[in-house]
């Protein structure tokens, strides 16, 4: 597949919440049974990413953001039939170019296994671990 068929929507109203619900509830390693309404909540209150190849919803990406300071990425996901198009890669371009999020003193993000793309995008380690801090509720949708 060629990087060109790769159309990405920052418009909330091109989000298949079918897709990205299904998606973060079955697959997604972070989200597993997360209940309909939370995802369409979370994509209401995000700047939302939507990769499409043709009419077909194909890959996501969401940020949290107060637009001035800080910044969230999460539920980055491309859909296992297109992983290896550049799909992930266009997400992250097109996420790092938006007007909204420029000038921003931290990104953060969490992932289990890749690294080496958000590396690729200027994203570490945590400098200073041991100033982070976290509630965490992992199993908070069973």
């Amino acid at each position: 597949m060629e990087t060109a068929e790769i159309r990405i929507s920052t418009n909330r109203a091109d989000v298949n919440l079918d897709v990205v619900h299904a998606f973060l509830s079955q697959d997604a390693y972070w989200s597993k049974n997360i209940p309909f309404e939370l995802v369409r909540k979370a994509i209401e209150n995000s700047y939302c990413f939507s990769a499409f190849v043709e009419d077909r919803q194909v890959g996501f990406a969401r940020v949290i953001s107060d637009g001035a300071t800080f910044a969230y990425l999460c539920d980055v996901f491309t859909l296992p039939e297109f992983r290896g198009c550049g799909i992930g890669k266009k997400l992250m371009q097109t996420v790092q170019a938006h007007p909204e999020l420029q000038g921003l003193r931290r990104w953060m993000l969490m992932t289990a296994d890749a690294h080496k793309l958000y590396e690729s995008y200027g994203f570490s380690v945590l400098a200073k671990p041991d100033r982070a801090m976290e509630i965490s509720k992992p199993d908070i949708y069973l």
